[in-house]
């Protein structure tokens, strides 16, 4: 995880729950290769009987590719995928794919934002703020902060719906992906909600 923030007490809707679980699901795939206590995790997803949607199948599809795929294997791919012999078949970040390399605007501005909202930095943690699974990370614990809700549309739009629809469309269409391939259909389709969502009258 990149950013780190005390939890208000208060409560939060079910359905903004549920989206924040969503975010924090596919943060913890793309920080790192899962392993066997994470793929077990997967593997025994509740999915609510009679669902039909895109996104429901998609995540009946990893819950079932979960239970067949070995760490190791998945090691490898997710190597091949984001990491790779000087550097991956993809680019996570929002700053290639909004502006085309590395290290540019879009992180610095995502930095004041996330001071501004009382985010602070581990330590430990070497990807920049701009990847993939820390904003996922980040917008899971900005819909379960209750004193964060009117900052929800604002980051959607600027560090996410600007870029992570088309990098999961890549990861799902990426030659090295199988697993992936399926992390790939979940997150498009979630953002495409995710889109839907913040288009509603507030």
């Amino acid at each position: 995880m990149n950013e780190s923030r005390p939890q208000s007490v208060a409560s939060i809707s079910e359905e903004a729950g549920a989206r924040a679980q969503v975010y924090h699901l596919l943060g913890a795939l793309l920080a790192a290769s899962p392993d066997q206590t994470m793929l077990d995790a997967v593997g025994t997803l509740a999915i609510e009987d009679g669902a039909d949607t895109p996104f429901v199948e998609a995540l009946r599809e990893m819950r079932a590719e979960a239970t067949k795929i070995k760490p190791d294997v998945l090691q490898g791919e997710y190597f091949n995928l984001f990491i790779g012999l000087g550097r991956g078949e993809l680019l996570p970040y929002a700053s290639w794919y909004v502006q085309g390399a590395l290290m540019e605007r879009i992180l610095a501005d995502l930095r004041q934002d996330l001071k501004r909202m009382g985010f602070e930095r581990q330590t430990d943690v070497r990807e920049p703020e701009d990847h993939v699974a820390a904003l996922c990370e980040t917008m899971g614990m900005i819909i379960a902060e209750p004193g964060l809700s009117l900052e929800q549309s604002t980051f959607f739009d600027t560090y996410i719906g600007s870029w992570m629809g088309k990098f999961f469309q890549d990861l799902e269409a990426a030659e090295g992906a199988e697993f992936y391939a399926v992390v790939g259909r979940l997150g498009r389709q979630f953002i495409d909600i995710e889109q839907q969502y913040f288009a509603l009258p507030m």
